[in-house]
């Protein structure tokens, strides 16, 4: 197992624990060796998902923004790339709920399949209702009020407070640039070191994946022996497809409007840095990449590229968001959930604001997609329902986010007039005559 790739390790273990149930659905006692034995060992998966996101909130948010070291350079460029950062988001996540209101993925799940789902996960519905009475009772400001904590140690210890983490991390992020930086560079190493150390447990965390995952899928087939879920599961993994196939043609046609550049040069020029965000599924490893291609190949400054595409690596996730909105509808889809508009336009706010702490490592997008579910309301245990077939959809987003900062470089560079020729550079442009007598 050590050998093989995650992803492949994920599919042999979501491959694994299904056989594995569809055996022991054959005894007596299987489903209650699975509910008793196997299933908690995906619970702690999950806690442990869970366990995370407050803190990969905080170290990233707060080293993201601090990054800047200068809140002048948040006039001009900045502004301009952290605002079209945030329309492309918003644009994703709309596409996204879109697919998914259109499609219906989790509707196809039968009456008998949903009532087990939710005896499963009773605890989590009675939440959900009362959550809605207090909705139903709030004023029309409520939601900004909710928005500032009044204790953040209080916020941090409940993942429905996820919005409120997020403001005190951008809060004290802009705090951190405006005192001197004598002052605030231990500050800062501080949270760089914790940044690391938290994207350091995520990796722990993704080498049980693949058991994790066993466990999750084995007790989805003993408790809800359904093909009708398996059958829904595969229309909700081509809705996200869809959606980012989507999300990457309105990359080609805002380049197109806005740099004058045709389609076929900008996916030429990303191409690779494409492929090795597929293959890598990290937006961070694939960024020097990423600046060679936009650079050399498509002729913005470098000033420009060393500004826009470091940010966007840690607060654009265009693909991310895309696939936390489908998730979250798809989920309560399958609980028999209604959501309101006013329940998916708090989708897009949430999964806006969560992607810009979306680490730009493997496995991070699912640990966003449970802010966004508690946020709505949707019970987070029907992540169960998704994981499966996460890891693949994981590459495919992470290649829509690291386009989305290409194109959001080459629209920043036109509007700023620093975008050139293309000029490419070989491994030995500086080799001489004078090299070769040597």
């Amino acid at each position: 197992m050590k050998k093989l790739a995650l992803h492949w390790q994920i599919l042999l273990g979501m491959a694994a624990g299904v056989v594995f149930a569809l055996i022991l659905t054959n005894f007596s006692w299987g489903a209650e060796f699975v509910s008793d034995w196997i299933k908690p060992f995906g619970n702690i998966f999950i806690n442990a998902l869970k366990l995370i996101a407050v803190p990969l909130i905080l170290a990233s948010l707060i080293k993201g923004i601090s990054d800047l070291k200068d809140i002048s350079k948040l006039s001009k460029m900045g502004t301009r790339t952290i605002v079209t950062y945030i329309i492309t988001t918003i644009i994703a996540v709309s596409i996204g709920l879109g697919m998914v209101n259109l499609i219906k993925p989790g509707s196809s799940i039968s009456e008998d399949t949903r009532q087990d789902l939710l005896a499963s996960y009773e605890g989590d519905a009675s939440g959900i209702q009362l959550n809605a009475e207090k909705q139903k009772e709030a004023g029309p400001l409520q939601a900004l009020e909710d928005l500032v904590p009044s204790n953040i140690f209080a916020a941090a210890g409940d993942n429905a407070n996820m919005l409120q983490v997020i403001f005190f991390a951008i809060f004290f992020a802009i705090g951190l640039i405006l005192v001197p930086e004598k002052t605030a560079k231990p500050v800062k190493d501080f949270f760089d070191g914790f940044n690391e150390v938290i994207l350091k447990m995520i990796d722990l965390i993704m080498l049980a994946a693949p058991y994790g995952v066993f466990a999750l899928l084995a007790a989805l087939v003993v408790e809800s022996p359904s093909a009708d879920l398996f059958a829904a599961l595969a229309m909700y993994a081509l809705t996200v497809l869809i959606g980012l196939a989507l999300m990457i043609g309105v990359y080609v046609l805002l380049v197109w409007i806005f740099t004058k550049n045709t389609p076929a040069f900008f996916i030429n020029g990303i191409a690779p840095a494409q492929l090795l965000a597929f293959s890598t599924s990290s937006s961070a490893a694939t960024l020097p990449v990423t600046m060679e291609r936009v650079e050399e190949h498509m002729g913005v400054h470098r000033e420009v590229t060393s500004f826009v595409l470091p940010i966007g690596a840690t607060i654009n996730m265009d693909g991310t968001s895309l696939y936390q909105a489908v998730a979250a509808v798809f989920i309560a889809q399958a609980f028999g959930m209604d959501l309101t508009l006013g329940a998916q336009l708090g989708i897009i706010a949430t999964a806006t604001l969560a992607s810009i702490g979306s680490a730009a490592v493997p496995g991070a997008g699912m640990v966003m997609l449970v802010i966004v579910l508690a946020q709505a309301g949707i019970p987070e245990a029907g992540l169960a329902l998704i994981f499966a077939v996460d890891r693949p959809l994981d590459m495919c987003r992470t290649m829509v986010n690291v386009t989305g900062d290409a194109a959001v470089s080459l629209m920043v560079a036109k509007s700023v007039d620093k975008m050139g020729e293309p000029n490419v550079k070989d491994w030995d442009d500086n080799y001489t005559e004078e090299d070769n007598k040597i």
